[in-house]
This record gives C-alpha cells, structure tokens and sequence, in this order.
C-alpha cells in the first residue's frame, strides 16, 4: 500500500517544503512580504473608508438592525413624526391651517411615492402607476387631490375641520401603505 508520505516524496512535494521554508529563502522574501502586508493594509483601509462614506452599510445593516430592535419596518418613526406635525396644524382651529395640513399630506404622498421609485408627470400619473395593488383606494386619494387643487386654486374654498380629517386620514393610509 501506498503512503502519503511516498506520494510526496515522489512527487517532490517535500523537498519544495524544505526549500520554500529554509531560512535563506525567507531571509530573501522578506522585502516582498512586507510589500503585500503594505498592499494589504492599504485596500483595507481604502475599502473601510469607502464603506464608511458610502450608504451601503445604512442600507444593508443599519435598517435591518432599526428594524429589528424597533419591531417595525425602518422610516416608520420618521412617517410618523411628520405626520404628527401635520395634524399638529387641526390643533389651531385655523381654516388656513387646515388647508395646509391637506396640501403637506397630499405633498407627502407624492414624495413617498417618488421616493419608492414610482414615476409620473403629475399625481395622478404617480397613483395610477402605482396601481390598484399598491393602492386601493385609488379613488378616494384622487378625490383628496382634487380638494388640495381646490385649496390651492380656489381662494374662497371652505374646508371643514371634518373633512380635513376624513382627507389627512386617507393621505396617511395611503403614505403608510407605500411606506411598508
């Protein structure tokens, strides 16, 4: 039966053992190991730092850590901070403040949309892009469109605090499905 130990020596894998570690040849490869640790250490150093400037790690490891520790999918704090500022505005009891409120949620929607990669020259085309998947409620947020335009268009539009509730309420479903 054949060894390993012959296979090696026939093969002369063990002389170039012995040769490869002899103290003269790593006397001589010194100055070449000290290149390659030098190489080295440089394209770590460069492929930190561009991980660092990056948003690679945000998108691939801080969201997933928010999302894990916060039970909740990653942004929905800041969704819900903004529209806490929005219906901060029904707070006034202002008509005018009502009618910015509507205009703030209807602007959300749209850079909600835009920013899940959604493309359209106006509203509607963004909604109707989206689809009916993404939004059921498709009619009802182009209604609450229609009386942002109103608002913006019409001076002496009236709006309800009711009605500006009932709209603002359809813009956060709307916002907070996309979101997710």
């Amino acid at each position: 039966m054949v060894t390993w130990e012959q296979i090696y020596n026939f093969l002369g894998i063990t002389d170039f053992i012995y040769f490869i570690s002899s103290p003269t040849i790593q006397d001589m490869l010194l100055p070449v190991k000290i290149i390659f640790i030098l190489f080295t250490t440089f394209f770590l150093i460069t492929v930190i730092y561009f991980m660092v400037i990056s948003s690679w790690i945000k998108h691939h490891f801080l969201e997933d850590t928010s999302e894990f520790f916060s039970w909740q999918a990653f942004g929905l704090k800041q969704i819900a901070d903004r529209w806490k500022k929005i219906r901060k505005r029904l707070e006034t009891g202002s008509e005018s403040e009502y009618k910015l409120a509507i205009i703030e949620g209807d602007d959300f929607l749209a850079e909600t949309l835009d920013e899940r990669g959604f493309e359209g020259k106006s509203f509607e085309d963004l909604i109707n892009v989206a689809g009916v998947g993404l939004l059921p409620n498709q009619e009802e947020i182009l209604e609450a469109h229609k009386v942002r335009n109103a608002i913006v268009y019409e001076p002496d539009f009236y709006l309800s605090l009711d009605e500006t509730k009932r709209i603002l309420s359809i813009f956060e479903n709307a916002v907070k499905t996309v979101a997710i």
